[in-house]
């Protein structure tokens, strides 16, 4: 499994913004959208990952050789919900064409312990469908783990799939090395604890609340 945390500016400015807890939900989650939209882009340029069609288009000066996502075979995106949905939200602005699966898990706060209430993903995938998970946070990987292990069992192949993040701990990103090969982590920051209930330290709370304004 292989980690990146790129070392852009503008990604380290939107970090800080997320989190100040002063900041309030707008502003939170607008930061989120501009750290999805810089991570999803660094996740999608990496090799060859996105399906592309070669062709010509004819310019008003001429012909020229273009290139364009390759409309029968999408992007899946998967959100975890709440969350990320907002990092959904930026990743419809980078991949047009993109299918959105939404995935949806409760956390007991006890046993931390996830538990699924919503699953939209097709019943059957390929080896070589693109597939992009998006979660604001990727703490003990309990709930990431469950969306892989259901994805890879529907047909899918670990090294097809993208997981964007704004921020994991250390726990997670062993947690999913061990299973994974292949995989690929984006993320803006590697935080170094979690707390007692769970969250990442320093991290940026709860992303989900902090988000839709839960009180």
């Amino acid at each position: 499994m292989l980690v990146y945390v790129p070392s852009h500016p503008l990604v380290k400015h939107w970090l800080a913004v997320a989190r100040n807890k002063l900041s309030p939900p707008p502003v939170f989650r607008s930061a989120l959208a501009e750290l999805g939209r810089l991570l999803i882009y660094e996740a999608t340029a990496q090799g060859d990952w996105l399906p592309v069609l070669e062709g010509q288009a004819e310019t008003p000066c001429g012909v020229a050789d273009v290139a364009f996502l390759d409309p029968g075979r999408p992007v899946k995106v998967v959100p975890i919900l709440r969350a990320g949905l907002v990092l959904l939200e930026a990743a419809a602005t980078v991949l047009p064409g993109a299918q959105t699966c939404h995935v949806g898990y409760v956390r007991d706060e006890s046993s931390l312990e996830a538990t699924a209430y919503l699953n939209k993903l097709p019943a059957k995938l390929d080896a070589d469908d693109r597939i992009l998970v998006v979660d604001p946070m990727l703490a003990t990987g309990g709930t990431m783990v469950q969306v892989l292990d259901d994805i890879i069992a529907r047909g899918a192949s670990p090294a097809m799939i993208r997981i964007v993040t704004v921020v994991c701990a250390p726990v997670a990103l062993k947690k999913l090395s061990e299973g994974y090969p292949g995989l690929k982590v984006y993320s803006a920051m590697i935080d170094t604890e979690l707390n007692d209930k769970g969250y990442i330290v320093p991290g940026l709370g709860d992303a989900g609340d902090r988000a839709f304004g839960t009180l």
